[in-house]
């Protein structure tokens, strides 16, 4: 049977690091991890879990909160944060919520039994029922591996990008085509009890299209700014509406790229041609935006990079580590395709 002292031999540390690796993995540095972590995984090395845990306090248990696993742009998010999660020593669980807070008895029951040592929230709303969510201190560690959805989320680390910037970079990339007419699909990504759910990050891909729009004096015609849900069926639905104008601009931003996927469709259905008749930006880079007809024009969110950073900075929480600041900003980037192109000249 492999023993503590074959891991250490083979991983090149200490019986001491090799145990503190078990019980404590964020407490050893990363590439002393991963070593550590290989040759466990080499030599098929087993600790005493339930002992462990009990002793610890520990689970090495991870929860994941999202709201649809069916969503293409969340996989690369969960990628890194399993990445980083499986090098110290932790797995991960997912629940789902379906754009609603979840049924708090089962969830508060889990985790209030300790049987995660940490939570990744993405896109979802509070999965706690107390009002004081900040002031509790029964709940495990949290991060928000993007922004927050509501006011009482704002309080804990995030990973995210500039929306507001991103928004911008998107509406001012379609400006320097020549474009002056350009809508706004406006997502939003849930409804509760009736009332439309826009999140942070959303709020401030409004504020960038405006302000682009703004600072090249531009108009921003209200017929063209568009509400609907964050999907492509939201996508889809805008389009009709756009399609039942009058005057139509000759450009459209997106809040993300399902509902520029949708728009695109709708659009393609009415005997327009993308980017001939009409210019489609979206935002997220999402896996199918490179293989849509035609391909998708985007602002991208490295999206693996988020995971990444958030389940780092989750480690860091759990370890007793202080967060050096609350909102962690990653670079966004223009991916130019084929869904853009300057608009039609007047004969």
């Amino acid at each position: 049977m492999t023993s503590i002292k074959d891991v250490a031999e083979l991983a090149g540390v200490s019986i001491a690091t090799v145990s503190r690796f078990v019980n404590s993995p964020a407490s050893v540095r990363a590439p002393t991890a991963k070593r550590v972590a290989d040759a466990i995984k080499q030599t098929g090395y087993e600790t005493n879990s339930l002992a462990r845990n009990f002793r610890t306090g520990k689970t090495q248990q991870i929860m994941v909160v999202l709201p649809s696993i069916g969503i293409p742009f969340y996989g690369p998010i969960v990628d890194g944060v399993r990445k980083v999660a499986s090098a110290a020593g932790y797995h991960i669980l997912v629940m789902e919520t379906a754009y609603h807070s979840v049924e708090y008895d089962d969830f508060n029951r889990m985790v209030m039994s300790k049987q995660t040592d940490g939570i990744i929230l993405l896109s979802t709303l509070s999965p706690f029922s107390e009002p004081n969510l900040s002031q509790r201190a029964t709940h495990p560690p949290i991060v928000l591996g993007l922004e927050s959805i509501s006011p009482e989320l704002s309080v804990f680390p995030s990973v995210c990008i500039d929306n507001k910037r991103a928004a911008q970079d998107a509406v001012n990339y379609l400006i320097s085509l020549g474009h002056k007419k350009i809508g706004f699909f406006n997502g939003y990504i849930g409804l509760t009890y009736g009332t439309k759910i826009v999140q942070t990050g959303l709020r401030d891909r409004a504020e960038g299209f405006s302000t682009a729009l703004r600072e090249h004096k531009l108009l921003e015609k209200a017929e063209w700014n568009i509400s609907a849900r964050m999907s492509a069926t939201g996508g889809r639905q805008a389009a009709q509406q756009l399609l039942a104008l009058p005057q139509r601009p000759t450009a459209i931003f997106c809040s993300n790229d399902e509902m520029a996927l949708g728009a695109m469709y709708e659009l393609k259905n009415a005997g327009l041609k993308i980017p001939n008749d009409i210019s489609i930006i979206g935002l997220d880079n999402m896996s199918y935006s490179e293989i849509s007809d035609p391909p998708l024009t985007t602002i991208e969110q490295p999206t693996k990079r988020i995971g990444e950073r958030s389940m780092k900075r989750l480690l860091n929480l759990i370890a007793g580590k202080k967060a050096r600041k609350n909102i962690e900003i990653l670079p966004h980037q223009l991916v130019e395709r084929a869904s853009c192109a300057p608009p039609r000249k007047k004969k």
